[in-house]
């Protein structure tokens, strides 16, 4: 049976479905702000934890980890049901998929960042790998300035210009996402101009590949990452 009869046949399930989904993707979020801070803590706690401590530890850490994995399940799943033209990331396999109402429209290799904690103190910065749902706020060629964050420069140990505007700061062609996110191609100029260094929270694909899939992004198209 067709998704849209069953929808049609069965309104209060689907809508039931809709609320769990929606949900639970507003969990992941909070889920993944703290994952970053408890990784990089846990070595240290449980350095001074007997071994009842040890064992209660590990329990919760299994759970967080399958409710982790288990809203990814849901997101991927999400991603195969979308009829609308949208963009997959398979984080942790380092693929980007070009979909439509389940179809493969293309296949592409990304790299990702590991998570990583920039600064101290107060001005402590966790950067992790994008999770969960973003929207396409706008497409940059090579002419297009990007406002490099002032924490890219530090994290490189390059001085930070006097004016943080540079042109092709996103190489030849970028995709900028809500909330910060970009997915972008490797840049001739400025501290993203190295192919050994990937920009925390974001993902860097090849230009041939972007330029093929930017034609058929607008504002609003949807990115998952799973």
């Amino acid at each position: 049976m067709p998704f849209s009869d069953f929808r049609r046949k069965h309104p209060a399930f689907t809508a039931a479905v809709a609320v769990i989904i929606v949900g639970l993707l507003a969990i992941d979020g909070w889920v993944l702000y703290k994952r970053v801070a408890y990784q990089n803590e846990i070595a240290r706690l449980r350095s001074g934890m007997s071994d009842f401590e040890r064992r209660r530890s590990d329990a919760v850490t299994n759970t967080n980890e399958k409710r982790l994995a288990m809203m990814m399940e849901l997101l991927r799943r999400q991603a195969k049901i979308d009829k609308e033209i949208h963009l997959a990331v398979a984080v942790d396999s380092s693929k980007m998929y070009l979909e439509r109402d389940g179809a493969l429209l293309r296949e592409m290799s990304v790299e990702v960042a590991a998570g990583k904690r920039l600064g101290s103190g107060k001005d402590t910065l966790h950067m992790a790998a994008p999770r969960g749902t973003r929207t396409v706020e706008r497409v940059m060629g090579p002419k297009d300035a990007w406002e490099v964050p002032a924490w890219v420069y530090a994290d490189r140990g390059v001085p930070q210009p006097a004016t943080l505007g540079l042109v092709g700061a996103l190489g030849p062609v970028a995709v900028v996402l809500n909330g910060g996110t970009v997915i972008y191609s490797l840049p001739s100029v400025g501290p993203l101009n190295d192919s050994s260094y990937v920009l925390p929270g974001s993902i860097r694909v090849s230009a041939e590949d972007l330029r093929a899939v930017t034609p058929d992004l607008q504002r609003g198209t949807v990115v998952y990452f799973y």
